[in-house]
Protein backbone atom coordinates (compact mmCIF):
# COMPACT_ATOMS: atom_id res chain seq x y z
CA UNK A 1 0.00 0.00 0.00
CA UNK A 2 1.51 3.35 -1.07
CA UNK A 3 2.11 5.74 2.12
CA UNK A 4 3.87 8.41 0.47
CA UNK A 5 2.65 11.43 2.76
CA UNK A 6 3.99 13.77 0.25
CA UNK A 7 0.63 12.28 -2.28
CA UNK A 8 -2.23 14.85 -0.81
CA UNK A 9 -4.61 12.39 -1.87
CA UNK A 10 -3.02 9.73 0.48
CA UNK A 11 -3.58 12.35 3.18
CA UNK A 12 -6.81 12.87 3.09
CA UNK A 13 -7.64 9.16 3.04
CA UNK A 14 -5.65 9.53 6.50
CA UNK A 15 -7.10 12.32 7.91
CA UNK A 16 -10.46 10.92 7.16
CA UNK A 17 -9.86 7.75 8.53
CA UNK A 18 -9.03 9.42 11.86
CA UNK A 19 -11.70 11.61 12.03
CA UNK A 20 -14.30 8.60 11.28
CA UNK A 21 -13.21 5.26 10.94
CA UNK A 22 -11.30 3.22 8.37
CA UNK A 23 -14.80 1.80 6.94
CA UNK A 24 -16.94 5.56 6.87
CA UNK A 25 -13.47 6.90 5.26
CA UNK A 26 -13.77 4.64 2.45
CA UNK A 27 -17.34 5.73 1.61
CA UNK A 28 -16.67 9.63 1.79
CA UNK A 29 -13.72 9.62 0.11
CA UNK A 30 -15.08 8.72 -3.64
CA UNK A 31 -17.98 11.51 -1.97
CA UNK A 32 -15.18 13.94 -1.65
CA UNK A 33 -13.08 12.80 -5.20
CA UNK A 34 -16.02 13.65 -7.07
CA UNK A 35 -16.24 17.16 -5.46
CA UNK A 36 -12.54 17.66 -6.41
CA UNK A 37 -12.83 16.36 -9.73
CA UNK A 38 -15.56 19.04 -10.37
CA UNK A 39 -13.46 21.44 -9.16
CA UNK A 40 -11.21 20.28 -11.35
CA UNK A 41 -13.44 20.28 -14.33
CA UNK A 42 -14.82 23.81 -13.76
CA UNK A 43 -11.69 25.32 -13.13
CA UNK A 44 -10.17 24.04 -16.28
CA UNK A 45 -12.63 26.22 -18.14
CA UNK A 46 -11.49 29.29 -16.37
CA UNK A 47 -8.06 31.66 -17.29
CA UNK A 48 -5.51 30.09 -15.71
CA UNK A 49 -3.67 32.40 -12.65
CA UNK A 50 -0.21 32.14 -11.43
CA UNK A 51 0.07 31.81 -7.46
CA UNK A 52 2.96 33.33 -6.92
CA UNK A 53 4.71 32.28 -3.55
CA UNK A 54 4.98 35.31 -1.01
CA UNK A 55 7.64 37.98 -0.73
CA UNK A 56 8.76 40.67 0.38
CA UNK A 57 6.24 42.74 -1.79
CA UNK A 58 3.21 41.30 -0.17
CA UNK A 59 1.44 43.25 2.10
CA UNK A 60 -2.25 42.38 2.61
CA UNK A 61 -5.08 45.15 3.72
CA UNK A 62 -7.96 44.12 6.01
CA UNK A 63 -11.43 45.74 5.00
CA UNK A 64 -15.21 45.09 4.91
CA UNK A 65 -16.30 45.45 1.97
CA UNK A 66 -18.15 48.43 2.53
CA UNK A 67 -15.68 50.04 4.22
CA UNK A 68 -15.80 52.75 2.01
CA UNK A 69 -19.20 53.78 0.75
CA UNK A 70 -20.49 56.44 -2.08
CA UNK A 71 -23.97 57.09 -3.54
CA UNK A 72 -25.35 55.06 -6.64
CA UNK A 73 -22.47 52.51 -6.25
CA UNK A 74 -22.31 49.27 -5.47
CA UNK A 75 -19.67 49.36 -2.26
CA UNK A 76 -17.29 46.24 -4.00
CA UNK A 77 -16.38 48.54 -6.75
CA UNK A 78 -15.74 51.44 -4.76
CA UNK A 79 -13.52 49.69 -1.96
CA UNK A 80 -11.69 48.24 -5.55
CA UNK A 81 -11.21 51.68 -7.44
CA UNK A 82 -10.06 52.86 -3.64
CA UNK A 83 -7.33 51.01 -4.02
CA UNK A 84 -6.48 51.47 -7.51
CA UNK A 85 -6.72 55.07 -6.49
CA UNK A 86 -4.84 54.99 -3.83
CA UNK A 87 -2.95 51.86 -2.74
CA UNK A 88 -1.15 50.89 -5.65
CA UNK A 89 2.36 50.22 -5.15
CA UNK A 90 1.79 49.62 -1.32
CA UNK A 91 -0.72 46.92 -1.10
CA UNK A 92 -0.61 43.96 -2.85
CA UNK A 93 -3.55 42.18 -1.49
CA UNK A 94 -7.02 42.23 0.25
CA UNK A 95 -8.66 40.37 3.04
CA UNK A 96 -12.15 40.54 2.26
CA UNK A 97 -14.15 40.09 5.24
CA UNK A 98 -17.43 38.42 5.30
CA UNK A 99 -19.27 39.76 2.23
CA UNK A 100 -22.45 37.48 2.46
CA UNK A 101 -25.81 37.48 3.76
CA UNK A 102 -25.65 37.96 7.49
CA UNK A 103 -27.98 38.19 10.48
CA UNK A 104 -25.41 39.26 12.87
CA UNK A 105 -21.88 39.96 13.76
CA UNK A 106 -20.92 42.13 11.42
CA UNK A 107 -20.93 39.24 8.57
CA UNK A 108 -19.51 36.65 10.51
CA UNK A 109 -23.04 34.90 11.11
CA UNK A 110 -23.32 33.63 7.44
CA UNK A 111 -27.06 32.70 6.12
CA UNK A 112 -25.92 31.63 3.10
CA UNK A 113 -21.93 30.50 2.13
CA UNK A 114 -22.30 31.11 -1.34
CA UNK A 115 -23.71 34.15 -2.29
CA UNK A 116 -22.58 37.82 -1.74
CA UNK A 117 -25.18 40.03 -0.03
CA UNK A 118 -26.68 41.97 -3.04
CA UNK A 119 -25.99 45.37 -1.00
CA UNK A 120 -22.63 44.97 -1.43
CA UNK A 121 -22.13 43.60 -4.71
CA UNK A 122 -21.72 40.62 -6.84
CA UNK A 123 -19.65 37.44 -7.42
CA UNK A 124 -18.01 39.92 -9.92
CA UNK A 125 -17.62 42.78 -8.10
CA UNK A 126 -15.43 39.96 -5.89
CA UNK A 127 -13.89 38.53 -8.46
CA UNK A 128 -12.54 41.55 -10.23
CA UNK A 129 -11.00 42.41 -6.53
CA UNK A 130 -9.24 39.56 -6.41
CA UNK A 131 -7.55 40.34 -9.94
CA UNK A 132 -5.63 43.52 -8.47
CA UNK A 133 -3.92 41.10 -6.31
CA UNK A 134 -4.18 38.40 -3.68
CA UNK A 135 -7.32 37.97 -2.48
CA UNK A 136 -7.60 36.89 1.32
CA UNK A 137 -11.15 35.39 1.48
CA UNK A 138 -12.96 34.20 5.14
CA UNK A 139 -14.30 30.64 5.37
CA UNK A 140 -16.48 30.77 8.46
CA UNK A 141 -16.26 27.17 8.86
CA UNK A 142 -17.49 26.80 12.96
CA UNK A 143 -20.98 28.05 12.77
CA UNK A 144 -23.34 29.31 10.46
CA UNK A 145 -26.97 31.90 11.28
CA UNK A 146 -29.59 30.37 13.06
CA UNK A 147 -31.52 32.13 10.38
CA UNK A 148 -29.60 30.15 7.21
CA UNK A 149 -31.64 27.36 5.71
CA UNK A 150 -29.43 24.89 6.57
CA UNK A 151 -30.56 25.54 10.17
CA UNK A 152 -34.01 25.87 9.40
CA UNK A 153 -34.25 22.76 7.97
CA UNK A 154 -32.65 21.06 11.03
CA UNK A 155 -35.49 22.76 13.05
CA UNK A 156 -38.15 20.95 10.56
CA UNK A 157 -36.46 17.79 11.51
CA UNK A 158 -35.31 17.40 7.57
CA UNK A 159 -33.01 15.07 6.03
CA UNK A 160 -29.71 15.01 5.66
CA UNK A 161 -29.74 18.47 7.96
CA UNK A 162 -30.94 16.90 11.26
CA UNK A 163 -27.30 15.90 12.23
CA UNK A 164 -25.51 18.91 10.82
CA UNK A 165 -25.94 20.71 14.56
CA UNK A 166 -24.73 19.37 17.60
CA UNK A 167 -27.43 18.62 20.46
CA UNK A 168 -26.66 18.52 24.19
CA UNK A 169 -28.22 17.86 27.56
CA UNK A 170 -28.06 21.14 29.37
CA UNK A 171 -27.30 18.90 32.73
CA UNK A 172 -24.53 17.60 31.14
CA UNK A 173 -20.94 18.11 32.95
CA UNK A 174 -19.54 21.15 30.03
CA UNK A 175 -17.05 22.73 32.55
CA UNK A 176 -14.54 21.47 30.84
CA UNK A 177 -15.31 23.85 27.58
CA UNK A 178 -13.14 26.34 26.93
CA UNK A 179 -15.36 29.72 26.34
CA UNK A 180 -14.18 32.62 24.25
CA UNK A 181 -17.32 34.71 25.30
CA UNK A 182 -18.98 34.80 28.78
CA UNK A 183 -22.50 33.94 27.31
CA UNK A 184 -24.34 30.59 27.66
CA UNK A 185 -22.93 27.00 25.60
CA UNK A 186 -26.19 25.92 24.73
CA UNK A 187 -29.33 27.78 23.51
CA UNK A 188 -32.27 25.87 23.32
CA UNK A 189 -34.37 26.24 20.23
CA UNK A 190 -37.99 25.13 19.37
CA UNK A 191 -38.47 22.17 16.62
CA UNK A 192 -40.38 19.67 15.06
CA UNK A 193 -39.83 15.86 15.44
CA UNK A 194 -42.55 13.39 13.36
CA UNK A 195 -42.41 10.05 15.97
CA UNK A 196 -44.64 8.08 13.22
CA UNK A 197 -45.18 9.52 9.17
CA UNK A 198 -48.41 9.37 9.49
CA UNK A 199 -48.51 11.89 12.49
CA UNK A 200 -48.23 15.38 12.55
CA UNK A 201 -45.17 16.89 13.96
CA UNK A 202 -44.70 17.52 17.41
CA UNK A 203 -42.92 20.43 18.58
CA UNK A 204 -39.81 19.98 20.70
CA UNK A 205 -37.31 22.40 22.46
CA UNK A 206 -33.37 20.84 21.69
CA UNK A 207 -30.38 22.48 23.18
CA UNK A 208 -27.65 23.48 20.45
CA UNK A 209 -23.66 23.96 20.83
CA UNK A 210 -23.18 27.56 20.27
CA UNK A 211 -19.93 29.14 21.08
CA UNK A 212 -19.57 32.42 20.04
CA UNK A 213 -23.93 34.03 20.37
CA UNK A 214 -27.11 32.32 20.03
CA UNK A 215 -27.31 33.11 16.64
CA UNK A 216 -24.39 31.72 15.48
CA UNK A 217 -24.85 27.88 15.08
CA UNK A 218 -22.24 25.61 15.39
CA UNK A 219 -21.69 22.64 12.83
CA UNK A 220 -21.51 19.36 13.47
CA UNK A 221 -18.29 18.04 11.76
CA UNK A 222 -18.80 14.43 13.56
CA UNK A 223 -21.07 14.23 10.23
CA UNK A 224 -19.02 13.62 7.44
CA UNK A 225 -21.88 15.14 5.43
CA UNK A 226 -21.12 18.53 6.77
CA UNK A 227 -17.51 18.01 6.45
CA UNK A 228 -18.32 17.15 2.30
CA UNK A 229 -20.52 20.24 2.08
CA UNK A 230 -17.88 22.85 3.70
CA UNK A 231 -15.33 21.35 1.68
CA UNK A 232 -17.62 22.08 -1.49
CA UNK A 233 -17.40 25.78 0.22
CA UNK A 234 -13.94 26.12 0.86
CA UNK A 235 -13.32 24.97 -3.45
CA UNK A 236 -15.99 27.17 -4.54
CA UNK A 237 -14.16 30.18 -2.96
CA UNK A 238 -10.81 28.95 -3.73
CA UNK A 239 -13.33 29.08 -7.83
CA UNK A 240 -14.24 32.60 -7.32
CA UNK A 241 -10.35 33.85 -6.97
CA UNK A 242 -9.01 33.35 -3.12
CA UNK A 243 -5.59 32.50 -2.90
CA UNK A 244 -5.49 32.13 0.70
CA UNK A 245 -8.47 31.20 2.74
CA UNK A 246 -8.81 32.49 6.65
CA UNK A 247 -10.49 30.08 8.89
CA UNK A 248 -12.16 31.72 11.08
CA UNK A 249 -12.37 30.52 15.09
CA UNK A 250 -10.88 27.42 13.66
CA UNK A 251 -9.77 26.11 17.66
CA UNK A 252 -13.26 25.63 17.88
CA UNK A 253 -14.53 23.30 15.27
CA UNK A 254 -14.55 19.80 16.74
CA UNK A 255 -16.25 18.94 19.92
CA UNK A 256 -16.66 16.17 22.71
CA UNK A 257 -18.35 16.19 25.68
CA UNK A 258 -15.99 16.21 28.55
CA UNK A 259 -13.03 17.51 26.52
CA UNK A 260 -11.72 21.43 26.42
CA UNK A 261 -13.10 21.81 22.44
CA UNK A 262 -10.26 23.92 22.06
CA UNK A 263 -7.19 22.55 19.55
CA UNK A 264 -8.45 18.87 19.45
CA UNK A 265 -6.74 16.39 17.86
CA UNK A 266 -9.93 16.06 14.84
CA UNK A 267 -9.80 19.96 14.58
CA UNK A 268 -6.04 20.08 13.55
CA UNK A 269 -7.10 16.57 11.30
CA UNK A 270 -9.53 18.58 9.40
CA UNK A 271 -7.23 21.17 8.49
CA UNK A 272 -4.81 19.21 7.69
CA UNK A 273 -7.24 17.28 5.10
CA UNK A 274 -8.53 20.98 3.67
CA UNK A 275 -5.17 21.62 3.42
CA UNK A 276 -4.32 18.13 1.65
CA UNK A 277 -7.20 19.29 -0.89
CA UNK A 278 -5.63 22.50 -1.69
CA UNK A 279 -2.18 20.80 -2.52
CA UNK A 280 -4.49 18.28 -4.86
CA UNK A 281 -6.72 20.63 -6.84
CA UNK A 282 -5.06 23.77 -6.13
CA UNK A 283 -1.47 24.22 -5.56
CA UNK A 284 -0.36 27.67 -3.78
CA UNK A 285 -3.69 28.68 -2.14
CA UNK A 286 -2.81 29.21 1.23
CA UNK A 287 -4.41 28.13 5.03
CA UNK A 288 -4.28 30.90 7.07
CA UNK A 289 -5.39 30.33 10.50
CA UNK A 290 -7.31 32.18 13.00
CA UNK A 291 -6.28 30.97 16.25
CA UNK A 292 -6.52 33.88 19.37
CA UNK A 293 -4.53 32.01 21.90
CA UNK A 294 -1.54 31.94 23.51
CA UNK A 295 1.84 31.68 21.49
CA UNK A 296 2.76 27.81 21.33
CA UNK A 297 -0.78 27.06 20.51
CA UNK A 298 -1.18 29.10 18.29
CA UNK A 299 2.06 28.15 15.75
CA UNK A 300 0.55 24.51 16.00
CA UNK A 301 -1.04 25.25 13.36
CA UNK A 302 1.67 25.11 11.21
CA UNK A 303 1.49 21.33 11.69
CA UNK A 304 3.96 18.70 11.44
CA UNK A 305 6.70 18.20 8.86
CA UNK A 306 5.25 16.77 6.06
CA UNK A 307 7.33 13.83 4.80
CA UNK A 308 9.75 13.95 1.50
CA UNK A 309 9.59 17.47 1.85
CA UNK A 310 10.93 20.81 3.39
CA UNK A 311 7.07 21.93 4.36
CA UNK A 312 4.81 21.12 7.37
CA UNK A 313 1.09 19.61 6.80
CA UNK A 314 -1.25 22.12 7.76
CA UNK A 315 -1.49 25.95 7.27
CA UNK A 316 1.15 27.68 5.71
CA UNK A 317 0.08 31.03 7.81
CA UNK A 318 -0.57 31.78 11.36
CA UNK A 319 -1.68 35.29 12.56
CA UNK A 320 1.01 36.21 14.80
CA UNK A 321 -1.15 37.51 17.87
CA UNK A 322 1.33 37.91 20.04
CA UNK A 323 2.80 40.93 18.67
CA UNK A 324 -0.25 43.48 18.59
CA UNK A 325 -0.23 43.51 22.88
CA UNK A 326 2.89 43.58 23.04
CA UNK A 327 3.73 46.56 20.89
CA UNK A 328 0.77 48.37 22.79
CA UNK A 329 3.07 47.36 26.10
CA UNK A 330 6.21 49.12 24.61
CA UNK A 331 4.62 52.03 22.86
CA UNK A 332 2.72 52.52 26.14
CA UNK A 333 5.70 52.09 28.53
CA UNK A 334 8.61 53.33 26.41
CA UNK A 335 10.30 50.27 26.94
CA UNK A 336 10.89 47.83 23.60
CA UNK A 337 12.24 44.71 25.91
CA UNK A 338 9.49 42.52 26.26
CA UNK A 339 8.64 43.00 22.81
CA UNK A 340 12.71 42.60 21.47
CA UNK A 341 13.04 39.58 24.13
CA UNK A 342 9.37 38.03 22.63
CA UNK A 343 10.86 38.78 18.98
CA UNK A 344 14.38 37.12 19.59
CA UNK A 345 12.90 34.20 20.54
CA UNK A 346 10.43 33.45 17.32
CA UNK A 347 11.52 30.68 15.14
CA UNK A 348 11.60 30.72 11.76
CA UNK A 349 8.75 28.60 10.29
CA UNK A 350 8.92 25.84 7.54
CA UNK A 351 10.01 26.87 3.78
CA UNK A 352 6.94 28.10 2.54
CA UNK A 353 4.88 29.11 5.64
CA UNK A 354 4.86 32.89 7.17
CA UNK A 355 3.45 34.69 10.36
CA UNK A 356 0.78 36.95 9.23
CA UNK A 357 1.92 40.30 10.98
CA UNK A 358 -0.71 42.65 12.46
CA UNK A 359 -1.00 45.11 15.06
CA UNK A 360 -5.12 46.42 14.51
CA UNK A 361 -7.97 44.74 12.79
CA UNK A 362 -11.88 44.64 12.38
CA UNK A 363 -11.63 42.77 16.04
CA UNK A 364 -10.26 44.31 19.52
CA UNK A 365 -7.10 43.38 20.38
CA UNK A 366 -6.22 40.40 22.09
CA UNK A 367 -4.55 40.29 25.31
CA UNK A 368 -4.77 36.35 25.87
CA UNK A 369 -1.46 35.67 23.77
CA UNK A 370 0.51 38.09 25.60
CA UNK A 371 -0.06 35.95 28.70
CA UNK A 372 3.22 34.61 30.16
CA UNK A 373 4.83 37.38 28.31
CA UNK A 374 3.84 40.19 30.22
CA UNK A 375 2.86 40.28 33.36
CA UNK A 376 -0.62 40.04 35.20
CA UNK A 377 -0.01 44.38 36.26
CA UNK A 378 0.98 45.10 32.24
CA UNK A 379 -1.79 43.02 31.17
CA UNK A 380 -4.11 45.29 33.63
CA UNK A 381 -2.11 48.29 32.57
CA UNK A 382 -3.14 47.76 29.02
CA UNK A 383 -6.52 47.35 29.74
CA UNK A 384 -6.73 50.85 31.98
CA UNK A 385 -5.48 52.38 29.21
CA UNK A 386 -7.96 51.34 26.57
CA UNK A 387 -10.50 52.26 29.14
CA UNK A 388 -8.93 56.08 30.00
CA UNK A 389 -9.02 56.69 26.12
CA UNK A 390 -12.54 55.70 25.60
CA UNK A 391 -12.37 51.76 24.83
CA UNK A 392 -13.99 48.93 26.54
CA UNK A 393 -12.50 45.87 27.90
CA UNK A 394 -14.22 42.53 26.82
CA UNK A 395 -14.47 39.16 28.95
CA UNK A 396 -15.07 35.73 28.55
CA UNK A 397 -16.10 33.09 30.86
CA UNK A 398 -13.45 30.98 33.02
CA UNK A 399 -14.01 26.99 34.21
CA UNK A 400 -14.10 28.26 36.99
CA UNK A 401 -17.10 30.89 36.65
CA UNK A 402 -14.84 33.72 36.85
CA UNK A 403 -14.34 36.15 33.96
CA UNK A 404 -11.28 37.60 32.28
CA UNK A 405 -10.61 40.29 29.43
CA UNK A 406 -10.03 38.61 26.56
CA UNK A 407 -9.78 41.64 24.23
CA UNK A 408 -9.40 45.26 24.06
CA UNK A 409 -12.08 47.25 22.11
CA UNK A 410 -10.49 50.78 21.08
CA UNK A 411 -9.14 52.15 17.82
CA UNK A 412 -5.05 51.29 17.68
CA UNK A 413 -4.71 55.10 17.26
CA UNK A 414 -6.89 55.86 20.01
CA UNK A 415 -5.17 53.22 22.26
CA UNK A 416 -1.66 54.95 21.51
CA UNK A 417 -2.64 58.71 21.56
CA UNK A 418 -5.04 60.15 24.48
CA UNK A 419 -8.42 61.62 22.47
CA UNK A 420 -8.98 64.28 25.40
CA UNK A 421 -4.90 65.44 24.91
CA UNK A 422 -4.13 65.45 21.06
CA UNK A 423 -0.62 66.01 20.83
CA UNK A 424 -0.31 67.52 16.92
CA UNK A 425 4.02 67.08 17.31
CA UNK A 426 3.91 63.11 18.53
CA UNK A 427 0.65 61.71 18.08
CA UNK A 428 1.35 60.80 14.34
CA UNK A 429 4.86 59.82 15.06
CA UNK A 430 3.89 57.05 17.48
CA UNK A 431 1.46 55.29 15.83
CA UNK A 432 3.71 55.12 12.56
CA UNK A 433 6.27 53.80 14.84
CA UNK A 434 3.78 51.03 15.68
CA UNK A 435 3.37 50.30 11.83
CA UNK A 436 7.61 50.54 11.26
CA UNK A 437 7.90 47.56 13.75
CA UNK A 438 4.78 45.64 12.24
CA UNK A 439 6.45 46.27 9.08
CA UNK A 440 10.05 45.43 10.12
CA UNK A 441 9.01 42.11 11.14
CA UNK A 442 9.65 37.83 9.24
CA UNK A 443 6.42 37.72 7.92
CA UNK A 444 3.53 39.22 5.65
CA UNK A 445 1.89 42.04 7.38
CA UNK A 446 -1.44 42.57 7.49
CA UNK A 447 -3.05 46.49 7.45
CA UNK A 448 -6.43 47.10 8.59
CA UNK A 449 -8.15 49.77 6.67
CA UNK A 450 -8.57 52.37 10.11
CA UNK A 451 -4.60 51.79 10.08
CA UNK A 452 -4.14 53.87 6.95
CA UNK A 453 -6.17 56.98 8.53
CA UNK A 454 -4.99 56.67 12.41
CA UNK A 455 -8.94 56.65 12.68
CA UNK A 456 -10.45 57.29 16.26
CA UNK A 457 -12.94 55.39 18.45
CA UNK A 458 -16.64 55.85 16.77
CA UNK A 459 -18.69 56.57 19.83
CA UNK A 460 -21.66 56.73 17.93
CA UNK A 461 -21.39 53.38 16.30
CA UNK A 462 -21.00 51.71 19.70
CA UNK A 463 -24.34 53.51 20.58
CA UNK A 464 -26.39 51.95 17.63
CA UNK A 465 -25.27 48.86 18.21
CA UNK A 466 -24.08 48.04 21.96
CA UNK A 467 -21.23 46.17 20.50
CA UNK A 468 -17.74 47.04 21.91
CA UNK A 469 -16.51 45.86 18.49
CA UNK A 470 -18.58 48.70 16.60
CA UNK A 471 -16.05 50.78 18.17
CA UNK A 472 -13.16 49.87 15.79
CA UNK A 473 -15.28 49.43 12.39
CA UNK A 474 -16.56 52.88 11.25
CA UNK A 475 -17.65 53.00 7.76
CA UNK A 476 -16.26 55.40 5.62
CA UNK A 477 -18.45 58.28 3.40
CA UNK A 478 -15.80 57.98 0.67
CA UNK A 479 -16.39 61.95 -0.72
CA UNK A 480 -16.05 62.93 3.39
CA UNK A 481 -12.68 60.82 3.58
CA UNK A 482 -11.47 62.55 0.49
CA UNK A 483 -11.57 65.40 1.59
CA UNK A 484 -9.86 64.65 4.75
CA UNK A 485 -7.31 63.49 2.93
CA UNK A 486 -6.73 66.03 0.80
CA UNK A 487 -5.74 68.29 4.13
CA UNK A 488 -2.36 68.00 4.95
CA UNK A 489 -2.79 70.02 8.40
CA UNK A 490 -5.34 66.87 9.26
CA UNK A 491 -3.04 63.77 11.47
CA UNK A 492 -4.99 61.09 8.76
CA UNK A 493 -3.19 62.50 6.04
CA UNK A 494 -0.14 62.73 7.89
CA UNK A 495 -0.96 58.58 9.08
CA UNK A 496 -1.86 57.60 5.15
CA UNK A 497 1.66 59.64 3.56
CA UNK A 498 3.93 58.15 6.31
CA UNK A 499 2.35 54.48 6.19
CA UNK A 500 1.92 54.32 2.23
CA UNK A 501 5.86 55.60 1.89
CA UNK A 502 6.70 52.79 4.27
CA UNK A 503 4.94 49.94 2.97
CA UNK A 504 6.37 51.29 -0.86
CA UNK A 505 10.10 51.01 0.59
CA UNK A 506 9.63 48.01 1.80
CA UNK A 507 8.32 46.16 -0.87
CA UNK A 508 11.43 47.09 -2.52
CA UNK A 509 13.81 45.23 -0.13
CA UNK A 510 14.52 41.60 -0.27
CA UNK A 511 15.82 42.25 2.98
CA UNK A 512 11.57 42.34 4.25
CA UNK A 513 11.34 38.66 2.71
CA UNK A 514 8.81 36.74 4.72
CA UNK A 515 11.79 33.97 4.65
CA UNK A 516 15.02 36.73 5.20
CA UNK A 517 16.77 35.44 8.66
CA UNK A 518 15.67 38.07 11.28
CA UNK A 519 18.21 39.06 14.39
CA UNK A 520 17.38 40.84 17.38
CA UNK A 521 19.62 43.45 18.98
CA UNK A 522 19.65 44.81 22.56
CA UNK A 523 20.31 48.59 21.69
CA UNK A 524 19.09 50.06 24.84
CA UNK A 525 15.34 49.54 26.31
CA UNK A 526 13.82 52.60 23.99
CA UNK A 527 14.93 51.30 20.47
CA UNK A 528 13.44 47.82 19.00
CA UNK A 529 16.35 46.96 16.75
CA UNK A 530 16.33 44.19 14.32
CA UNK A 531 18.69 43.10 11.59
CA UNK A 532 16.78 41.55 8.39
CA UNK A 533 18.90 39.49 5.61
CA UNK A 534 17.87 38.80 2.75
CA UNK A 535 18.02 34.62 1.83
CA UNK A 536 19.98 35.38 -1.18
CA UNK A 537 21.64 38.64 -3.05
CA UNK A 538 20.37 41.80 -1.52
CA UNK A 539 21.40 43.84 1.26
CA UNK A 540 20.90 43.70 5.24
CA UNK A 541 18.17 45.88 6.24
CA UNK A 542 19.13 47.28 10.45
CA UNK A 543 15.20 48.52 11.67
CA UNK A 544 14.71 50.92 14.23
CA UNK A 545 11.94 52.26 16.14
CA UNK A 546 12.55 54.15 19.33
CA UNK A 547 9.05 52.98 21.22
CA UNK A 548 9.51 56.71 23.64
CA UNK A 549 8.87 59.98 23.43
CA UNK A 550 12.41 60.92 24.35
CA UNK A 551 15.37 61.25 21.92
CA UNK A 552 17.54 58.38 21.38
CA UNK A 553 21.20 58.06 21.03
CA UNK A 554 23.31 54.63 20.14
CA UNK A 555 26.91 54.23 18.61
CA UNK A 556 26.61 53.67 14.76
CA UNK A 557 25.82 50.22 13.82
CA UNK A 558 29.22 49.12 11.81
CA UNK A 559 30.08 46.83 14.55
CA UNK A 560 26.73 44.39 13.31
CA UNK A 561 27.38 41.60 11.36
CA UNK A 562 25.92 42.71 7.37
CA UNK A 563 26.64 46.37 8.46
CA UNK A 564 30.44 45.96 9.11
CA UNK A 565 31.49 46.63 5.83
CA UNK A 566 30.01 49.97 5.06
CA UNK A 567 31.99 52.71 4.33
CA UNK A 568 28.70 54.37 5.18
CA UNK A 569 24.91 53.75 6.16
CA UNK A 570 22.04 55.25 4.40
CA UNK A 571 18.21 55.52 6.20
CA UNK A 572 15.57 54.47 3.76
CA UNK A 573 12.95 56.55 5.50
CA UNK A 574 14.73 59.84 5.79
CA UNK A 575 17.07 59.54 2.80
CA UNK A 576 20.07 60.75 4.53
CA UNK A 577 23.23 59.52 5.59
CA UNK A 578 23.36 59.23 9.52
CA UNK A 579 26.26 60.98 11.38
CA UNK A 580 29.77 58.47 11.50
CA UNK A 581 29.74 58.16 14.96
CA UNK A 582 26.29 57.77 16.56
CA UNK A 583 22.99 57.79 15.42
CA UNK A 584 20.01 59.62 16.36
CA UNK A 585 16.72 59.01 16.67
CA UNK A 586 14.18 61.77 17.57
CA UNK A 587 10.93 60.64 19.61
CA UNK A 588 8.90 57.73 17.81
CA UNK A 589 11.54 58.08 15.11
CA UNK A 590 11.92 55.02 12.80
CA UNK A 591 14.80 54.91 10.62
CA UNK A 592 15.45 51.47 8.19
CA UNK A 593 19.31 51.98 7.76
CA UNK A 594 21.00 49.83 4.62
CA UNK A 595 24.86 50.07 4.00
CA UNK A 596 25.86 52.39 1.08
CA UNK A 597 29.39 50.99 -0.47
CA UNK A 598 29.11 54.25 -2.67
Amino acid sequence: MNHDMSDPNIRIVRWLSLLYGEETAAQVWPALAGRMDEFRRQRSQRPARSQAPLTERDAILITYADQFREADRPPLQTLAAFLSDHLAGAISGVHLLPCFPSSSDDGFSVVDYRQIAPELGDWDDVTAIGERGRLMFDFVANHISQHSAWFQAYRRGEAPYRDFFIEADPAADLSQVVRPRALPLLTPVTGETRPQPALAPAVVTRHVWTTFSADQIDLNYANPQVLLEMTDVLLHYVAHGAEIIRLDAIAYLWKTIGAPCIHLPQTHAVVKLWRAVLDAVAPGVLLITETNVPHADNISYFGAPLAGTAATDEAQMVYNFSLAPLTLHALQTGDAGRLSHWAATLKPPAPGAAFFNFIASHDGIGVLPARGILGDAEVQGLVARTLAHGGRASVKANPDGSTSVYELNITLYDFLNDPAAPDAHLDAPRFLASQAILLSLAGVPGIYAHSLFGSRNCHDCFAETGRARSLNRRKFDRPALEAILADPARHERRVFDGLRRLLRLRRAEPAFHPAADQQVHDLGPAVFAVLRTPPGAGRPVLCLVNVSSQPQTIPAPRAIPGLHRAGAIHDLIEETAPGAAVIELAAYQARWLVASLD
